[in-house]
């Protein structure tokens, strides 16, 4: 006959390793586990095979358009969004204000391609790429202008993405290191020096970039400005979690930082060449709207868009508010 202890053993057994000190080293090792796969897996999903699906092009000018842009729609496997300008000037504008990632000039029997790598590296390549092809297929020689390239120490464009991953990333782990070396901190003084580290490092990484290793030129108060704000969101998002989640804070800031927002943020492959959802919500993002700001202030800087940085103040506000609400509620 089964005695009742022995019932009670499996529940005591489970009990004892729950409150031990190696249940959350096991927890950590299989979510560490997990996020090494969704890392990894995110960046290839989204980054190793770019493939066109809605890029919008501008037309102006008498010609063969249809023929033309059809063969490019073929020759791309995507679908071009067509919209056509009534002067070249208009056509360019919409460049400018990253509207339009080329403008198509027809001129009866020949036509010319403007691209921008600066709106689109990666989009631009494509383009470069299969403008020459599909002239040839509709009959139309087609001539190739890159009318906004990048600077020429950047010339795959990646510059940006590495510099927003740098001010997203470090602004979370000097979060962590706070809440692990400084814990002493009072609410008011936590913000403080979330905002200091922020201020630095971003000036930090624009003498780096610009003076030190001259890979991109950066108009200093605009891009450290951009960098400071990312560092001090992701810093705030970060204690904004630890705040309601405690030490499980990592998880929902690497995932929403890293696994979503990076690979989604158009830094490293432009966003006609995401996959549908990336590419919608990336935008929305710290990642996204850092990139986005800061790469209209070094290449379009008389179009500057309030969009990224709502996006940036939003979530800022959003985190430190729920911060301050609930260090008063449970101190």
């Amino acid at each position: 006959m089964e005695h009742p202890r022995d019932r009670r053993a499996p529940a005591e057994h489970w009990a004892a390793f729950r409150y031990s000190r190696y249940f959350p080293a096991v927890v950590l090792t299989l979510i560490l586990s997990a996020a090494a796969g969704l890392f990894a897996g995110s960046y290839c999903y989204t980054l190793a095979n770019p493939a066109p699906r809605h890029v919008p092009i501008a037309v102006t000018g008498q010609g063969r358009s249809d023929v033309l842009v059809k063969a490019m729609d073929q020759g791309l496997d995507a679908s071009l969004a067509v919209h056509r300008y009534a002067t070249y000037a208009e056509a360019r504008a919409a460049v400018e204000k990253q509207r339009e990632f080329a403008v198509l000039v027809l001129g009866g029997d020949r036509a010319t391609l403007d691209v921008a790598a600066a709106a689109g590296a990666s989009v631009a390549r494509l383009l470069i790429q299969a403008a020459p092809a599909a002239g040839r297929a509709a009959g139309v020689p087609v001539q190739v202008n890159d009318i906004k390239p990048l600077q020429s120490s950047d010339p795959q464009g990646l510059a940006i993405f590495y510099i927003s991953l740098a001010a997203v990333i470090i602004g979370f782990i000097g979060a962590v290191n706070l809440t692990v070396h400084a814990g002493g901190l009072n609410t008011a003084e936590r913000i403080a020096f979330t905002a200091a580290y922020a201020a630095l490092g971003g000036f930090t990484i624009c003498a780096i970039v610009d003076w030190l290793l001259g890979v991109l030129r950066l108009p200093l108060k605009e891009s450290w400005f951009i960098l400071s704000l990312t560092m001090f969101t992701s810093g705030m998002v970060f204690t904004m979690f630890n705040t309601l989640i405690g030490r499980w804070a990592m998880i929902p800031t690497w995932g929403l930082m890293v696994v979503l927002g990076n690979p989604s943020s158009g830094g490293a492959v432009s966003w006609p060449l995401l996959p549908s959802v990336p590419g919608r919500v990336g935008r929305w993002l710290p990642p996204g709207a850092s990139v986005n700001a800061q790469h209209t202030a070094i290449y379009f800087r008389d179009h500057q868009m309030a969009l990224p940085f709502v996006v940036l103040f939003v979530w800022s506000l959003v985190a430190t508010a729920v911060f301050i609400i609930w260090q008063r509620r449970r101190p």
